[in-house]
């Protein structure tokens, strides 16, 4: 056989080896939907939006167009009941999400961890909680629990606020009406602190603080700036860093099954690089060294209170019943092992 011969015959022989990877891929593409749907609570103007967008221009880019992912905030695939979102991810009803925990939370029990008062307290001791063994077992329950899992983003830390007085002690709670998100543990909570909670979506929330229906709310501050909440009677501000509020990247597990090996392994890694940078945009300006979020919703004429060790106690003190009840029913050792990792992170 001359020297052409053998090129050609290599060539051949290249071109079959690589057939099978070719067909392989295009039979994945054929099964690939021209849409899939990523559900938040929240558009791009907040963090947890943008994070949600993030995670699409990546996969879009580095598929090359195969996987093409669309925002749908407001939860509107379900009519905004955010409560549900879960469980349509896992029917199928939606295809993608970058959901709270809080709002999965009556579907996954142990996900009430993170709204257990005072548990983490500041980002130190929330990333110990979602970067070690707690937020990997975590993982695995919500994967159990029928969605894939692949990153963690955050939404923030819970902060009050309300239209008729400053808050400093559990006394000042006395009789406020708060729009609280749909998850018991916090009707438990505001409860216990004297308030009269109600439970309703975010879409409903806003009107009823126009309107004067509830007289106040808490959410990260970041969404009373995006949401412009001191334009809904909100003039005072109470941090009090009693809960925090960590997002999951979670894809259908159908539709995870549909794509490539490669394909999922590009959106995994593009969540973990989405949820990353969310998770910095939602810390902007409430860090240790850099509290201009602060600033900024004082200029709009707001009472920012900010509590002390102490006045956080009274707080505790009087949640303390709740904290051990939800121990119970989260999981004694899950419990125990997010305290301790809180309790280390203070050491380092």
């Amino acid at each position: 056989m001359d020297r052409r011969s053998l090129l050609k015959a290599g060539a051949a022989g290249s071109a079959a080896l690589a057939a099978p990877f070719v067909v392989t891929r295009a039979a994945h593409a054929q099964n690939y939907k021209a849409e899939y749907r990523v559900s938040t609570v929240v558009p791009t103007a907040f963090p947890w939006g943008k994070g949600g967008q993030i995670w699409i221009d990546l996969v879009r880019e580095r598929t090359q167009g195969r996987i093409n992912m669309k925002l749908y905030p407001g939860v509107s695939l379900i009519n905004g009941d955010q409560t549900r979102e879960f469980s349509a991810i896992r029917q199928g009803v939606i295809d993608m999400a970058v959901g709270s925990t809080i709002n999965w939370s009556p579907q996954v029990k142990e996900l009430n961890l993170f709204s257990m008062p005072f548990l983490s307290q500041d980002h130190a001791g929330l990333d110990a909680i979602v970067r070690g063994e707690v937020g990997d077992r975590m993982m695995k329950i919500v994967e159990k629990a029928g969605v894939v899992p692949l990153a963690w983003g955050e939404n923030g830390f819970r902060e009050l606020t309300n239209s008729k007085r400053e808050i400093r002690t559990p006394a000042d709670m006395k009789g406020l009406k708060f729009r609280i998100v749909g998850s018991p543990i916090f009707t438990e909570t505001f409860t216990a602190l004297g308030a009269n909670p109600t439970q309703m979506s975010w879409a409903d929330a806003q009107p009823a603080l126009a309107s004067g229906a509830v007289e106040g709310q808490e959410n990260p501050m970041h969404i009373f700036t995006a949401a412009k909440l001191h334009t809904l009677a909100q003039k005072f501000v109470t941090m009090w860093d009693y809960v925090a509020d960590p997002l999951i990247f979670v894809v259908n597990r159908d539709i995870w099954n549909s794509w490539s090996p490669a394909d999922r392994d590009i959106v995994r890694q593009a969540a973990v690089e989405a949820g990353n940078q969310e998770i910095a945009i939602a810390r902007k300006g409430l860090t240790k060294g850099d509290m201009s979020m602060v600033k900024e919703v004082e200029a709009l004429g707001v009472k920012v209170t900010q509590l002390t060790a102490d006045e956080k106690a009274q707080f505790q003190k009087v949640l303390e019943p709740v904290y051990k009840k939800w121990a119970k029913q989260i999981g004694p050792d899950l419990v125990k092992k997010a305290e301790a990792a809180v309790a280390a992170s203070r050491k380092a």
